[in-house]
């Protein structure tokens, strides 16, 4: 490769690779479970909370826009975005498994899509998981004081050990709210109890058949057997749901922490990419089988067979 104005720029992104790789670099911190942001705050009050709060605010915001949106005669910007979404949502995927019930399905299921998308990327704004709780540390310059001490006296080991008791902040601010089990869990299990809902709506009584089934007969005790392991999976449903999105979204953020903590330049720019594609498609996934677990249970066990 001859020419320079190709070769320099390559040569000056493999410069910054390597460079990145021996700079030094902050420390990792990587917590399973959400983290309290306020110094001897109510406990419950963690940085996943404030994010969902945020997450929340801004569906509600972007709602009203789009709806002032569609007033206008001719529709446009973010809300031509949002609407053709929504089509695209209604028309490709949830007309095509709910049919008839789509009318009554889609509202719910397109809520969760989009609560989920967005808690999915806004983990990915950079500042998320990386800004520090200004609230988590004391203020008062004794602490401060203390914390330079122990840092000084007993190195990086003790740092770390002082952090823990609150005298160096290393809790974010933000976190996304699919990294949080009390989320994930709180939204699966109002999907499987809007499934109950929906099947005891559409069949009455008739909806418990499918978990009682025992008849008379060998083939009728099988068909009991089979029945209380369709009452088991609707538990197991919910376990399912809350650790799939959270297991798939906690990792991918722990995967970008670690390629930023060890190659800084370029490299996890490839993973940020897909994380963006893993976002979109775990919000999809949670949507459609909240979707067919609805439509399922709108169908009597007699119409199985």
């Amino acid at each position: 490769m001859k020419n320079p104005k190709v070769l320099i720029p390559l040569l000056a992104a493999l410069g910054l690779l390597v460079v990145s790789i021996f700079l030094p670099k902050p420390e990792l911190h990587v917590s399973l479970a959400p983290e309290s942001i306020l110094y001897h705050g109510p406990s419950w009050f963690t940085n996943t909370y404030l994010t969902t709060i945020i997450v929340d605010v801004i569906l509600i915001v972007g709602a009203l826009v789009v709806r002032a949106g569609l007033r206008r005669e001719v529709p446009k910007g973010f809300t031509n975005v949002i609407e053709a979404i929504i089509d695209f949502l209604r028309s490709n995927l949830v007309e095509g498994i709910a049919g008839k019930n789509t009318g009554r399905f889609f509202p719910f299921v397109a809520t969760i899509f989009f609560l989920v998308i967005v808690s999915n990327y806004v983990g990915l704004i950079p500042g998320v998981n990386t800004i520090q709780s200004p609230w988590s540390a004391p203020a008062d310059d004794h602490a401060l004081a203390g914390a330079e001490l122990v840092a000084s006296e007993a190195g990086l080991a003790n740092v770390a050990a002082a952090a823990e008791e609150g005298h160096v902040s290393t809790k974010p601010l933000l976190r996304a709210p699919s990294t949080d089990l009390n989320m994930t869990f709180a939204l699966a299990l109002l999907t499987m109890v809007m499934v109950q809902y929906f099947g005891f709506k559409d069949l009455g009584a008739r909806y418990l058949r499918k978990f009682f089934a025992f008849k008379k007969g060998g083939l009728g005790a099988v068909m009991g057997v089979v029945g209380l392991l369709e009452l088991l999976s609707e538990f197991a449903k919910i376990v399912s749901f809350a650790f799939r999105l959270f297991g798939n979204i906690f990792a991918g953020e722990v995967l970008l922490a670690v390629m930023a903590f060890l190659i800084p330049f370029m490299v996890p720019a490839v993973f940020y990419g897909f994380e963006i594609f893993v976002g979109f498609i775990q919000a999809a996934v949670f949507m459609m089988l909240a979707l067919i677990f609805f439509q399922a249970a709108t169908v009597s066990h007699d119409d199985h067979h």
